[in-house]
This record gives structure tokens, sequence and C-alpha cells, in this order.
């Protein structure tokens, strides 16, 4: 059933996003792909008996991001892109969306502890993994998104011209600001062994910065000064 719907979504998406002459990236489709790859995410970690909790968090989520594609294409979402320029943008969010499964890995870890240190012990806690693998894997995904990121910045710099006169100053300022933060969390575990709530805490605020230099960028541009992000 899942792979049905992500099917259909998938389906729904690709008429939505791929418009004659370019892309539909408007702030409902960029949602509803992220929504895909949680939801592709999901699918794969529901394998894993011990990650059904986080999985079935992934595919709710999956499901509300779908409901928000919108196919209506505005002069500010409509962009006719070179190959090199769309592969940046679908990099960017690839990353996004991993590092989006991060952040809910790292919700699921901060409960997991405070349910741990207040001694409850209930049928929910099948829900959860066992703390030691959720930090595991928060940190796998911390490293993957990183370099995602860092690639993304990269290809942005390299292949976007004009990055001040397209309104995209702000956004990359955020994201190098959030790669220095994930930058900062993988290098303390590394070097310091951070774990548990620091490592937590500094995961959502790198994730909060990416938030603000996509969508908070894009929304101010959009929605307020109707301008292009491009």
């Amino acid at each position: 059933m899942v792979a049905i719907g992500i099917s259909l979504h998938s389906h729904g998406l690709y008429g939505s996003i791929l418009i004659v002459g370019g892309f539909n990236l408007s702030l409902g489709n960029t949602v509803s792909m992220i929504g895909l790859e949680l939801a592709l995410i999901g699918l794969v970690a529901a394998i894993e008996p011990t990650l059904r909790g986080i999985s079935a968090g992934l595919l709710i989520l999956g499901a509300f991001a779908a409901a928000v594609t919108s196919p209506e294409s505005s002069a500010a979402t409509f962009m006719a892109l070179e190959w090199h320029v769309r592969m940046h943008i679908l990099i960017a969010l690839m990353s996004y969306g991993l590092l989006t499964v991060g952040a809910i890995v790292a919700v699921y870890a901060m409960l997991q502890e405070r349910r741990l240190q207040a001694g409850k012990l209930s049928t929910m806690n099948s829900l959860f993994a066992p703390l030691e693998t959720t930090e595991k894997l928060l940190f796998a995904i911390t490293a993957a998104g990183f370099a995602g990121l860092a690639f993304a910045i990269l290809t942005g710099l390299t292949f976007v011209d004009n990055l001040f006169a397209q309104h995209l100053a702000h956004k990359t300022v955020f994201s190098l600001l959030a790669l220095i933060v994930f930058g900062t969390l993988l290098a303390g575990r590394f070097f310091a062994g951070w774990r548990g709530a620091r490592a937590v805490k500094l995961y959502l605020a790198g994730f909060l910065l990416l938030c603000v230099a996509y969508f908070g960028v894009r929304v101010v541009l959009e929605q307020i000064l109707n301008r292009s992000w491009t």
C-alpha cells in the first residue's frame, strides 16, 4: 500500500514539476518533493523492525506533503534552466530532504532520552529503536547530509550567475551557517564524543538555519515581495 501511494505521489509530482520549457518549483511542489523523499526513506526504513516507529512518522509527513502539490505555475515559480542548474537544485532538495529525516530522528532521540530518564516503560517503547541505534543513525544522516549540502553550495556558487542580482545572497549565507553547524556537530562527535541532548540541540539549530535559508527566504521573496528566488 505504501509503495502504491509513493507511485501515485511520484506520478502526480512529475507532471506538476516538469512543465513545457522548464521547472515549476512552487513552494507547494518543493514541499511535496521533499515529502516524497521522506516517504521513500520511510519505506526502506520499515524493513528494519526497530526503525518502524521512525518510518511511520516519515510516511505520515510524506502523505501530508503530497497534499500540497500545486500544478499551477506563476512568474515567480516557473524556471527555464540549464541542465547544470537543474542538477544543483535537485541535489539541494535531496540534501534538504535527507537532513529533514535527520531532524525527525533527532526529535525521536530527544523524546526517547526523556522517557528513559523519567523511567517511563510502556508499550510505546516499541515505537523507538534503542537509543544507541538512533544516535548512530542521526550521525550517519548528518554526515551524508553535510556532504550533500556542501556539494549543493559548491555547485550553486559555480553554476549560478549574478548571485546577488538573483536574490540568493541571503539563502547562501544561511546555508553556509547551517553547514558550519553540521560540520561542528560532526567534529564534536568525532573528536569529543558528543551525544545526547547537546548533539540533538545542535542538529536542530542547524536544521532551523536551513529552513530559514530555503523556506524563509522563499516566503519573503514570493509571497511578500512577489519576486522570483532565481
